[in-house]
């Protein structure tokens, strides 16, 4: 580390390469532990997290190719098939061709999908909640206050 990369009483400096690898390492131990937790609370044989992250995408921004969300999503296209593959087995999203192209499929959420999505929102939300409850008012304004921050991070990823 370079002096340049440290404070007058030798700590890393804010913004410095060891300050931002260790801020990364510990965002990302912390949002592990939480994203576990929360899966760990889903029964057995539940839609995996891969499976949820699609359905609540065509919950919110409605029909769309499996090329397509496999680019939104980050994962291959021979994983989202997989994925939906999965979801169109339990009845959670339907096939259809594409009215302009009918050699494209164009993947929609059923009404079965739509409630699989708002029952996991809900109890995640609900457990999330509870957990908050024990946080001061100060401690939740701060993580209020972060939030735009990791949905920026998020993007960036």
């Amino acid at each position: 580390m370079d002096v340049e990369d440290r404070t007058v009483d030798g700590t890393p400096s804010p913004g410095g390469p060891q300050e931002t690898a260790a801020l990364a390492a510990a965002l990302r131990l912390a949002m592990g532990r939480i994203v576990r937790r929360l899966r760990q609370a889903h029964a057995v044989g539940d839609v995996t997290l891969s499976g949820v992250s699609v359905l609540a995408r065509l919950a919110a921004a409605g029909p769309d190719s499996p090329g397509s969300l496999a680019e939104q999503e980050r994962v291959r296209p021979q994983a989202m098939a997989t994925t939906l593959a999965a979801l169109e087995q339990r009845g959670l999203v339907s096939r259809t061709a594409d009215a302009a192209d009918g050699r494209r499929a164009i993947v929609s959420i059923t009404g079965t999908g739509r409630t699989v999505v708002e029952e996991r929102r809900s109890e995640s939300v609900g457990r999330l909640a509870h957990a908050l409850d024990e946080f001061t008012p100060q401690e939740r304004a701060a993580l209020r206050a972060a939030l735009p921050l990791l949905d920026r991070l998020a993007e960036r990823l």
